[in-house]
């Protein structure tokens, strides 16, 4: 029967606990454990003994309580069965844990459930190697870190979901702001952790809560930035959501002129009072119905007693006067600017004093000789044509009435000669006789 001398293990810090495969022993034999490690001997299912760093020969004197159970033959080297496992004492500070996927979570600010999810790091160190052993690792061969954070997965999803759920019912925050208070949420996260790992032998050196996320992709998420998203463009512009339903209430008013406008225009009112908007928004809301009404309801004066009305009323409210008949009496009438008689538009000469009627090409007013605009209506007159005489509007090269190039050279110098002045521009040449040809 093979008998081990040395008994050690140099393995990687991934690994917390490691059975020696061998369970021959003997007397005499060498237990060598490192710095960062401890031993614990097995016999027929119990712990023996723990062993600290160091090099330790498996003899009586070592093991006293070995001595008790295995009969050592008159001190010669003697076989025994027996377990020897290795515990990792070192730090393990880079422990990844995560949530596999999305936890519910109901946001306390605005009342909607969003799935999160949630990532980290943990930290911890075996501090009591047998109860460790005893509760967590039991009958297999190693235990790792993967080992780690399938044992405590659901011990993390259900504090992770607990601490979030319970930290932002406190806080009255919104999910949407909770990884402004990532590293507060990890201390709290650790002391919930701590006692349950502390149980199994394991210290809890420290638990990092990287990031909490929600779905990009998810509806419930979607409706939510949408809606921060409008709320924050009211503030910017100084409005708020019963402002703004308001407002497109008189809009929708304003694009139908057939509605009852003024009826709608009170309900708006009100509810803008109802809603609490104050005296300065309501007269607002009253400044644009106002707009909206004179708009969208033409509205008209009544020519006997002068009262607004309706555009599509016939009869005035006030004097009862039928503003049809009136209107359909009424007719623009032209009078002579040298006598004041009254000119029919279809004569070229005034009855009373022979004075040539030169209607504004706007209004028909009798316009003065040589007169550049008229004094009812303000149209821009011009000159006159110097084959027919109409009055000329502005810019034009061609008379509208006859026809004639108003476009012409001067005799002596041969420039340009725009309209009808007297004398050339150019050199000084009188035109008017060609003016008075002409005419």
């Amino acid at each position: 029967m093979a008998i081990i001398d040395v008994v050690k293990y140099n393995g990687t810090p991934d690994v917390f606990a490691w059975k020696y495969p061998s369970e021959e022993l003997g007397t005499w034999s060498q237990l060598v454990v490192n710095e960062s490690q401890e031993a614990i001997l097995f016999k027929d299912g119990m712990a023996l003994d723990v062993f600290g760093s160091g090099r330790y020969t498996l003899d009586t004197p070592n093991i006293p309580i070995l001595n008790n159970i295995v009969n050592l033959p008159f001190g010669g080297r003697s076989p025994f069965a027996a377990e020897v496992w290795y515990v990792n004492k070192a730090f393990s500070l880079d422990i990844k844990w995560g949530t596999a996927t999305p936890i519910q979570i109901q946001d306390a600010k605005y009342g909607i459930f969003i799935p999160i999810r949630a990532n980290g790091v943990f930290g911890l160190q075996i501090k009591d190697s047998k109860q460790f052993l005893l509760k967590l690792v039991g009958t297999l061969s190693s235990f790792n870190k993967a080992d780690m954070v399938k044992f405590f997965r659901g011990l993390y999803i259900t504090k992770v979901k607990d601490a979030v759920s319970q930290y932002i019912v406190n806080k009255q925050i919104s999910m949407l702001e909770i990884n402004a208070y990532i590293d507060e949420l990890s201390n709290f996260m650790k002391e919930r952790i701590e006692p349950t790992m502390s149980e199994y032998g394991i210290k809890l050196v420290n638990f990092y809560i990287n990031d909490l996320s929600v779905p990009e992709d998810d509806s419930a998420v979607i409706k939510l930035k949408e809606a921060l998203a409008k709320k924050a463009e009211m503030n910017i512009l100084g409005y708020n959501y019963q402002q703004e339903r308001s407002f497109d209430t008189l809009e929708g008013a304003a694009k139908n002129p057939g509605a009852a406008v003024s009826p709608l225009m009170g309900a708006g009112i009100g509810l803008g009072i109802g809603a609490g908007l104050g005296e300065a928004v309501s007269n607002s809301f009253g400044t644009i119905a106002g707009v909206i009404n004179t708009n969208a309801v033409k509205a008209k004066e009544c020519p006997n007693c002068h009262t607004v009305m309706a555009a599509a009323q016939r009869f005035c409210g006030a004097c009862g006067c039928d503003t049809e008949k009136i209107e359909g009496n009424q007719k623009e009438v032209t009078f002579c600017n040298e006598c004041g008689c009254e000119l029919n538009p279809k004569i070229k000469f005034c009855p009373n004093c022979g004075n040539k009627y030169n209607p504004c090409p706007s209004c028909g007013a009798d316009l003065e000789e040589g007169a550049t605009s008229c004094s009812k209506c303000g149209y821009d007159v011009g000159a006159q044509c110097p084959k027919c005489g109409a009055i000329l509007p502005s810019k034009v090269k061609f008379c509208p009435e006859c026809g004639e190039s108003l476009t012409k050279k001067c005799p002596k110098c041969d420039s340009i000669i725009e309209g009808n002045p007297k004398f050339c521009l150019e050199c000084g040449e009188k035109l008017v006789a060609d003016a008075e040809n002409a005419q």
